[in-house]
């Protein structure tokens, strides 16, 4: 069987580069400019070579059609929700600490000139206020000569227990062909000959008891007795007057989403952030942390699948990544193309 060839930018922890593994592709090097996440690609033997350095120090022109697929996903802050509030911050392509990202993933195409690239990103890469990067993937892909197809697609309806929306790019050399979006196979019902959504109980029944020292945790720091009252699958809008509260605690999405958000065991969780909070979920339907175990299985990385660092940083690491059924399922499209 030929062992197609991915040169991983951004590669984080590994997740876009786990599924292509699974699905027969052979990452021949990754990078990223954070050292834990390159030593987690280390330390699960995901690429033959792992650089850590800012992509804009290094270049792949020895690599110049060698390569069959590149895959990756600049960082997303630019592109999130966040900065619709953090109106003190600049955003898109001129992000102060990340606006570079997006032009440097297309530098490298046009160095390696691969058959194939996978981009990946938040939602709000396609939010009307990000208009200037989308147009500038969109012309730079055609300049290079690649047919592009791309959508927001929800993880939960390809049978990730998240419902997790991400951007997804793929480019296809103009000589080869397009690339067709793999078919959804999973909904909230199960209708249409789709499977159920899977949720967070098919995936954590076994994690479902409280450690001796999560007893001692509060999550939602000073609003843990409000949140043990929050039912499953709600969060703070609970304590609204528009939620029928009598004595209402909170206005009407006063607050992020996630503030006191609780899992419901009948449903996929919501997205995993990559930032750890005391009071920002999703959390544990016992009124508890998840943990690092919890959100690997929520984000389909195996069980066996080491990630270095504190709980913080694997926390980050996990919640930044493609999910690798996702990757996986991606990969297996695009090794029909190529």
């Amino acid at each position: 069987m030929k062992s197609y060839k991915v040169i991983s930018l951004y590669a984080g922890c590994g997740g876009l580069d786990l599924g292509f593994k699974k699905a027969g592709f052979k990452t021949v090097v990754a990078t990223d400019n954070w050292g834990k996440a390159c030593e987690t690609l280390v330390e699960n033997n995901i690429a033959g070579e792992v650089i850590h350095d800012d992509i804009r120090n290094l270049s792949f022109k020895k690599y110049k059609g060698k390569i069959d697929v590149v895959i990756g996903g600049p960082p997303c802050p630019p592109y999130s929700q966040t900065r619709h509030y953090l109106t003190e911050k600049k955003k898109g392509l001129e992000d102060e600490g990340a606006g570079f990202a997006v032009p440097e993933y297309f530098r490298v195409i046009k160095e390696v000139n691969p058959k194939v690239f996978l981009f990946e990103n938040v939602d709000g890469f396609m939010f009307k206020t990000h208009q200037e990067a989308l147009n500038f993937l969109i012309e730079k892909s055609d300049k290079l000569g690649y047919n592009i197809t791309y959508k927001v697609i929800n993880t939960a309806n390809y049978g990730v227990p998240q419902t997790r929306k991400r951007f997804i790019c793929v480019g296809v050399k103009k000589s080869i062909g397009e690339f067709v979006f793999p078919e959804e196979t999973h909904n909230e019902k199960g209708t249409n000959k789709k499977t159920g959504w899977v949720t967070c109980k098919d995936v954590l029944s076994d994690f479902d008891f409280i450690l001796p020292e999560e007893k001692k945790q509060k999550p939602g720091s000073k609003d843990y007795e409000l949140l043990k009252i929050i039912p499953p699958g709600n969060n703070y809008l609970f304590f609204t007057e528009k939620r029928g509260c009598k004595k209402p605690l909170f206005k009407w999405k006063s607050r992020y989403w996630t503030f006191l958000l609780k899992l419901s065991p009948d449903r996929p969780s919501w997205t995993i952030q990559a930032s750890f909070s005391n009071n920002q979920g999703p959390f544990h339907w016992r009124n508890r942390f998840l943990r690092i175990e919890e959100i690997k299985r929520l984000q389909t990385f195996d069980d066996n699948y080491i990630l270095k660092g504190d709980f913080k940083e694997q926390w980050r690491q996990t919640g930044n990544a493609v999910p690798p059924l996702i990757a996986e399922i991606f990969a297996n499209k695009i090794k029909k193309i190529i």
